[in-house]
């Protein structure tokens, strides 16, 4: 059962939702069925840790990790 991120194209509304098969999605909000679903975002499960992507800068959040905006000294 994945858990997916969906839009709502008739309200704008943002939701989750558990998916089984082939069923249809509808937005909480207004009821519609026209979602669009959104790409998965990269999720951490477990204990292990993927060094080749650095975790962003703890000063201004920039993606390419810390120090890398010039701000940390």
């Amino acid at each position: 059962m994945p858990l997916y991120e969906y839009v709502c194209k008739e309200c704008s509304r943002s939701f989750e939702e558990l998916v089984f098969g082939d069923g249809q999605v509808l937005c909480p909000g207004c009821g519609r069925g026209d979602v669009q679903r959104l790409l998965p975002s990269r999720v951490s499960v477990g204990g292990s840790h993927d060094d080749s992507v650095p975790s962003p800068c703890d000063r201004c959040g920039h993606a390419g990790g810390p120090g890398s905006c010039g701000l940390m000294k």
